[in-house]
């Protein structure tokens, strides 16, 4: 994928169910058994669904949902707390017990020891954690961990050694409950982060995920079918259609970014969140899942998917489990012949010859969590030897390459492939496409009978510097899927004011918040005097809700990140650097808060801040430009010349593809009339950026400096054309 600078305004993605507590005060949401009682937001308890749902309840207790949280105690902690001793990673743990409650000592690798209460299990097979709580209401997930399958405590992130102030660390916001967990392990949670204080009065109606997590307040069903059924059932059809179900699981099952304040079950996926594209910071090239992804930004890429099968259809929703076992899963749906050596070439009846080692491949997660790729593809080696991308094939076959994969393949089924995103998206990550490919891949971006998620990638992971690219993505603003129509707006952040406005008014009318939301981020820092009173009414909906969107992401250190941004488009720079220090002090290896802080003091007029920021984040990317680069413009500023230059040079020989650098250095050796070392950096910069003008008219005033009127002439002739 082509390497950007950071933007000003992103939306950062986080990370569902790592890790996760409890709520403030377990009388106010108690099983509700009278249908009389005042219920919580309409959550009354799954005690009055077992009386008509006896079925689907039974399915559903022991199930991972009913354990997905617990309170401490000796029928639901699963790790050795007799007296238990181990060494990981450099730390030590001692797990005991005392006076009925459940203890872990921890002696951290600066030599510290702290002992911990206990107060919550947190999952059930084949690993459970353990929460802790903190100051300001923060529940905290203990790393050390404990394996039910093989009966032993264990490190996620195994091997690492973490910093106690690192991001990672247990005792920080990567495994706070109430930030990265909790909404999808309990029922009606409300996080309520205070922004100002940075702490949390976190609460829930039920602890685990139970009946009205999925469906709901059952409030107005239990009435219905108490009053004799007259009427519409307030549920009748939920879940029925594949968009419906989806909106129900999905919430959980997704790496995404919040829109809203608090989950609501059922509601339009894309009016609460932004689902993560298959970028490859997260997914291999051709989309097949690397890191952690829950489930549907795989599916949404599959032919299944296309073809409206649902989450129930392989899963009873109720218990989680499969609703039949091996192939027979698989042939619900599929022609027997696919279960037959003549199709898999593999001996009868082995793993080899299950559907789903060749079409789901899987992959450990958090330390022993097998997941599978829900994306259900067809092994493709001859992608792998031109991309570097896994497959099933050698994935098995560790001695083999995956040439003898593809030859294999070629042998078998013909040199003929099928149609598959997977060609266009991989195409689309490459650097210097030519004319030909470009316009394959507009095309791709354009087509319906592609995934939207594969579509909204292309465009994140194309580059767009001139009006004619940009004119190409007009029809996506209108495309049928709300994630494409964002991924598309958010291009024209780099256009100029005039047609940032126009974009922003027509899609604040958008039906899907998500979009909406996009519109608002396109809109800040505009003047929008010049619109009509209608136009700015609803443009200022928007940027409500985008206000939400920002203030309920801001106890990640990238949503503080995203705050600081904010501010700095609205030019409030004091509320900017109040954020963007809140960032730094939720993670301090987050780097790109470093640069957008210092430019912040920099317009603030305190460039000796700037310049303390910069020498920081030198510090901790001495391999990147970026850093010197930004340090250097401040010494500018400074009048410190000869730094300024010395951090260029850094920066270029760090980064040689970056023109902006070489046209800041040529800048520099112009102003010093070192003509002869200008020419060549700025026609470096001209190589990689042909069409920049500014890089064009530099050039031409060094040539008129050094007396060359004619190279002068012919560079100002082509710019005046």
């Amino acid at each position: 994928m082509n390497n950007r600078p950071v933007q000003l305004f992103f939306l950062f993605l986080s990370l569902i169910i790592i890790s996760c507590n409890k709520g403030k005060n377990d009388g106010e949401y108690g099983r509700l058994t009278k249908h009389h009682e005042t219920y919580i937001d309409g959550y009354m308890g799954d005690a009055n669904c077992v009386e008509c749902h006896e079925q689907a309840y039974k399915d559903w207790k022991g199930s991972h949902h009913d354990l997905a949280m617990q309170v401490a105690g000796d029928s639901t902690i699963l790790g050795n707390f007799d007296n238990h001793r181990v060494s990981l990673d450099k730390v030590a743990y001692h797990f005991y017990k005392e006076n009925g409650n459940f203890f872990v000592e921890v002696k951290e690798i600066d030599g510290t020891l702290i002992k911990y209460r206990i107060t919550y299990a947190f999952g059930y097979t084949p690993l459970q954690q353990y929460l802790v709580d903190f100051e300001k209401g923060k529940k905290q997930v203990l790393r050390v961990t404990w394996d039910t399958v093989n009966k032993k405590w264990f490190h996620q992130y195994e091997g690492q050694t973490i910093a106690t102030h690192d991001w990672l660390h247990w005792t920080n916001r990567a495994q706070n409950w109430n930030t990265m967990c909790a909404e999808c392990h309990s029922t009606n949670l409300k996080k309520n982060y205070n922004v100002e204080k940075d702490s949390f009065n976190t609460t829930y109606s039920v602890i685990n995920v139970s009946c009205e997590s999925c469906h709901g307040p059952g409030v107005n069903h239990v009435s219905w079918a108490r009053e004799g059924k007259k009427g519409k059932d307030p549920w009748a059809g939920q879940g029925k259609l594949q968009p419906e179900q989806l909106n129900i699981c999905a919430p959980c099952h997704a790496r995404r970014s919040k829109l809203t304040e608090n989950l609501v079950p059922g509601m339009n996926f894309t009016d609460q969140y932004l689902l993560q594209n298959i970028t490859t910071d997260f997914y291999h090239g051709d989309g097949q899942f690397k890191d952690e992804d829950y489930e549907l930004g795989s599916f949404m890429q599959s032919a299944m998917y296309k073809n409206n099968i649902k989450c129930n259809d392989c899963h009873n929703i109720h218990s989680l489990k499969l609703k039949k076992s091996g192939n027979a899963l698989c042939l619900q749906c599929h022609v027997p012949k696919y279960d037959t050596p003549e199709h898999h070439f593999h001996k009868q009846n082995t793993e080899e010859s299950l559907c789903i080692n060749c079409h789901m491949t899987g992959k450990y997660y958090m330390g022993n969590d097998f997941r599978r790729d829900h994306s259900f593809r067809v092994p493709r080696p001859d992608q792998s030897v031109v991309y570097k991308t896994p497959n099933a094939c050698t994935g098995c076959h560790k001695d083999k390459t995956d040439q003898w994969a593809a030859d294999y393949v070629v042998k078998w089924y013909g040199s003929r492939r099928k149609d598959h995103f997977s060609d266009l998206l991989l195409l689309s990550t490459q650097e210097n496409l030519n004319d030909a490919d470009r316009k394959r891949i507009e095309a791709f971006i354009t087509d319906l009978n592609y995934p939207a998620i594969a579509r909204a990638t292309a465009i994140d992971n194309l580059n767009y510097d001139h009006a004619e690219q940009l004119g190409a993505l007009l029809p996506a603003l209108n495309d049928a899927s709300p994630m494409v129509r964002y991924a598309a707006l958010m291009e024209f952040r780099r256009t100029a004011p005039q047609q940032r406005q126009e974009q922003a008014v027509k899609a604040s009318n958008d039906p899907t918040r998500l979009v909406r939301i996009g519109a608002a981020q396109l809109a800040v820092g505009l003047d929008l005097n010049t619109l009509t009173a209608d136009e700015q009414a609803t443009l200022k909906k928007s940027q409500s809700e985008l206000e939400t969107m920002i203030y309920t992401n801001a106890d990640f250190a990238t949503g503080r990140l995203q705050l600081g941004d904010y501010y700095l488009q609205k030019n409030d720079l004091k509320t900017a650097i109040k954020h963007y220090n809140m960032a730094i002090n939720l993670d301090s290896l987050l780097l790109p808060v470093y640069s957008n802080l210092a430019s912040a003091y920099s317009l603030n007029g305190e460039n000796e801040k700037a310049l303390q920021t910069l020498n920081t984040y030198v510090r901790f990317d001495r391999a990147s430009a970026r850093p010197y680069f930004l340090r250097a413009l401040v010494f500018f500023e400074m009048n410190q010349k000869e730094k300024a230059a010395n951090d260029l040079i850094k920066a270029t020989q760090l980064d040689r593809k970056d023109p902006r650098i070489k046209y800041n250095l040529a800048t520099y050796y112009f102003q010093e009339k070192q003509y002869n070392k200008a020419v060549p950096v700025i026609k470096e910069a001209i190589s990689i950026e042909p069409q920049n003008p500014d890089y064009k008219y530099l050039l031409a005033l060094i040539y008129q400096a050094q007396g060359k009127t004619e190279a002068y002439q012919v560079i100002m002739n082509e710019l005046n054309q």
